[in-house]
């Protein structure tokens, strides 16, 4: 069955300590995080010091419950596929270089699979399958049936070739996990599990296992984009309330243009940085592995969250224009009542002269 990350998955796997998610509840920072996130996510880390806030109920990537899924017991047979988005990117020339020297071997892909890193290791978690790692330069990693221990080695060592990493307990709390099996006809997704070809040479694997895990590093930096959008909405959550009751809203001018960058950066990483709106080139000529990836783009929902976190953008967008038009109308009032102040003063100032 395919577990989709759910909190008691989450806490019971090796690679989340039980005390990281309690940091995540309890709204300390276990690392760094990004610009982005470090304006979005770090007033939200702290329900304990801001009343109202709340922690998130669930992973955004979680998946409704498939009551058709596999019985447990087919899950020892399977392996497993792990994704993780860490960082807003990764520097991928030095990382190669970096994992090489620790032993592991790079794998050529075509030319116009551009910004991904493929790394082959010999610590597979079950001999039925070689272990794989596919890192994209947006900041995603997948592992493919990779031993436990090495995947924690590997993480660390990918620290220190992330640009603007995620919150730990983020990363791990926002991952996707599927599981996967080698059997006989073609490559498939079939009731939330990965079905691999035997009969396809390694090459040809690597391809198929790329075209999923592309699917899977869109899905987990989306899901981090969801949080960011979901703690910059609580921020901004008591404005139409506080207008309704005519009271005013207390924010200067410099806070409002902060909350319109946060909101047009997150739109930008959505739209214009990623490949979320538009199937990627590299599938164009290659009509097997488009079909993969559309299909396992479908099964995470990803059109659908697009939509969805794109809507909740223009509302955000229209409420921010409300607040700066309102600042603007109370700029110029102040400017106006500072007009009418002086030419009172000028007025009396005549009529002294006049008088005295």
């Amino acid at each position: 069955m395919c577990r989709r990350h759910s909190l008691p998955a989450a806490a019971g796997s090796p690679l989340i300590d039980p005390r990281m998610l309690a940091v995540f509840k309890g709204g300390h920072k276990c690392f760094y995080s990004s610009d982005l996130m470090k304006s979005v996510l770090k007033p939200s880390l702290k329900p304990a010091a801001t009343p109202g806030k709340r922690v998130p109920k669930g992973p955004r990537t979680k998946q409704p419950s498939r009551a058709n899924q596999p019985s447990q017991s087919v899950d020892k047979d399977m392996m497993q596929c792990i994704a993780f988005a860490t960082a807003d990117q990764y520097h991928l020339p030095t990382l190669c270089h970096d994992l090489i020297t620790h032993g592991f071997t790079e794998l050529e892909l075509p030319r116009d699979a551009a910004n991904v890193l493929v790394i082959n290791t010999d610590m597979a978690a079950k001999p039925d399958d070689n272990a794989l790692m596919f890192f994209f330069r947006e900041g995603s990693v997948v592992f493919w049936n990779v031993e436990e221990k090495t995947m924690k080695n590997v993480l660390r060592i990918l620290e220190n070739h992330e640009i603007q990493p995620y919150e730990v307990a983020l990363v791990h709390w926002e991952n996707e996990e599927i599981n996967y099996t080698v059997g006989a006809g073609n490559t498939k997704l079939e009731r939330g599990n990965f079905i691999l070809s035997d009969e396809m040479d390694q090459h040809e694997a690597v391809l198929e296992k790329f075209a999923f895990s592309n699917a899977l590093c869109l899905s987990v930096k989306l899901a981090i984009w969801e949080v960011s959008l979901d703690y910059f909405v609580d921020s901004i959550q008591s404005i139409p309330e506080t207008l309704k009751s005519g009271n005013r809203v207390k924010l200067s001018s410099s806070e409002v243009m902060q909350k319109i960058g946060e909101l047009f950066t997150l739109r930008h990483c959505i739209n214009l940085r990623s490949d979320l709106l538009l199937t990627p080139d590299f599938y164009w000529d290659r009509e097997n592995l488009e079909k993969l990836y559309d299909k396992t783009c479908q099964f995470l929902s990803i059109n659908r969250r697009v939509n969805v976190i794109n809507e909740k953008l223009e509302h955000c967008t229209q409420l921010t224009d409300l607040m700066r038009s309102h600042l603007s109308e109370k700029h110029s009032l102040r400017l106006e009542w500072m007009i009418v102040i002086l030419i009172t003063i000028e007025v009396m100032f005549e009529l002294a002269k006049m008088f005295f």
